[in-house]
């Protein structure tokens, strides 16, 4: 038996955020039965927390969603963080946790009672071309004159980003999954003024068995990333994600000139033992 918990992430209240589920001291699990726990309990992310072997870290973290293994996923490093906390995990250095992960290492910061993690830097960035565009446009029910900005913000899961017109027309898409095919597609829009958040997103990933995920760290980084970096967004914001599946996901952004942070609160709603 290993300890068990299961952390909803991007939400200070409980089902309300994105879950992920995390094994504690998982070094002896092979990746195929990772893999079959991941589809098991087909959450769009599952995690395991084992030894590291780099220099510097605190723990190494393998992600699976229900179609396969992940180098880096935003939420699964949260909550997979806080659970690690909460389990008795002692940092090396007082109030930062470092995560070794497929993209190397992760640094998780505490950000005013909730974590906040340092966007690694991209695998692929740029302009999408035309082909690409077209494509997922359509699998979006989107011309692609629709679109304001189209650009690859890739920092592990594959995302390509898609700035729209405002919120109303991220929540309205039509999406067509068998068209979207291999894209992991990620789209926001600015909300009007005054509110709780500046940005919707939304995130599509169908190739890995999760259609809409309800709140995206990944995505959420490469997005600012890009939009901070292209003068589109300002430099602290929030972004607000789920709303159609009746979460309600709120993801803080700050650039501090150096790094990119991503954070959220996190709450951990289940804790026992797995049989694996």
């Amino acid at each position: 038996m290993r300890r068990f918990s299961q952390v909803d992430v991007f939400t200070s209240e409980f089902l309300r955020g994105n879950p992920v589920a995390v094994v504690h001291d998982a070094d002896g699990i092979g990746a195929e039965e990772m893999a079959a726990f991941a589809r098991w309990t087909n959450l769009s992310e599952t995690t395991f927390l084992l030894a590291p072997t780099q220099p510097g870290a605190d723990y190494r973290l393998r992600i699976f969603t229900p179609g396969g293994e992940l180098p880096f996923a935003g939420h699964p490093t949260l909550g997979s963080a806080r659970a690690w906390l909460e389990a008795g995990g002692v940092p090396a250095t007082e109030g930062r946790v470092v995560q070794e992960c497929g993209v190397g290492l992760v640094t998780v910061k505490d950000d005013a009672g909730g974590l906040a993690f340092a966007a690694p830097d991209l695998l692929r960035s740029g302009p999408v071309d035309e082909a690409d565009l077209a494509a997922v446009a359509a699998s979006l029910g989107l011309a692609p004159e629709e679109v304001v900005e189209a650009a690859w913000v890739d920092d592990g899961p594959g995302w390509v980003g898609l700035l729209l017109r405002d919120a109303d027309t991220v929540l309205g898409l039509r999406l067509d999954f068998a068209a979207m095919g291999g894209y992991q597609v990620g789209v926001i829009g600015p909300r009007a003024p005054g509110g709780r958040a500046a940005f919707e997103v939304r995130a599509f990933c169908p190739d890995l068995a999760v259609p809409e995920d309800p709140v995206t760290g990944s995505l959420n980084a490469g997005l600012a990333q890009w939009l901070i970096g292209s003068g589109r967004a300002p430099t602290a914001y929030v972004a607000q994600q789920g709303t159609v599946l009746g979460r309600r996901g709120l993801v803080r952004i700050a650039s501090d000139g150096t790094d990119v942070w991503v954070g959220g609160d996190t709450v951990v709603g289940i804790r026992g033992q797995v049989s694996l």
